[in-house]
């Protein structure tokens, strides 16, 4: 795993405001967010703000339009299949995967805007994101494992995409209606 560029500030979440999570069904969940122009003080108190909101819902990953802010912006803090932790934030990410055929790994995914199930969700075994960190430097994240996970499944929010859009419908409607969504 390589990782260039780290989340600013030595412990993201102390300054930041946890906000209310935006739970599936909320229209700024299921559109694409729009791109972040401007690397400035908003775009450090938006991050601030997306780390205290994470780790008050005990998540491993936060995407802005989770906290009803349109704006392709993540922030996680996970690990990698090697136990390596990496605590990040990312500003107009790209996802590349690797050329099908990919490996895939099945394991238990969960959403914080589709709170409390959690069911078996293929992804690719490996993931990388290139973006820009809040300052606007360019930023570089290699995963394996749950980072992979969290990359894939960030990145999918800014897109427009809730994971519990790509399980089967029948998964999908039972996993809604045990968060109390449907």
């Amino acid at each position: 795993m390589t990782t260039e560029g780290t989340a600013t500030g030595p412990n993201p979440g102390e300054t930041g405001t946890a906000r209310p999570i935006v739970h599936y069904g909320e229209p700024v969940l299921h559109r694409p967010c729009a791109p972040v122009e401007s690397f400035d003080a908003a775009l450090a108190d938006l991050v601030a703000d997306m780390f205290a909101s994470m780790y008050a819902a005990n998540g491993v990953g936060l995407a802005a339009n989770q906290i009803g802010v349109d704006a392709r912006v993540f922030v996680l803090d996970c690990e990698d299949a090697d136990g390596e932790r990496t605590v990040a934030a990312v500003v107009n990410p790209v996802l590349v995967l690797p050329p099908p055929p990919r490996e895939l790994m099945v394991g238990e995914e969960g959403c914080l805007s589709v709170p409390g199930p959690f069911t078996d969700t293929p992804r690719s075994a490996t993931a990388v994101v290139e973006g820009f960190d809040p300052a606007g430097n360019p930023v570089r994240i290699e995963g394996t494992g749950t980072l992979a996970r969290c990359l894939q499944h960030e990145t999918d929010h800014l897109d427009g995409t809730v994971y519990v859009d790509r399980l089967p419908a029948k998964t999908r409607k039972r996993m809604l209606a045990e968060a109390g969504l449907r």
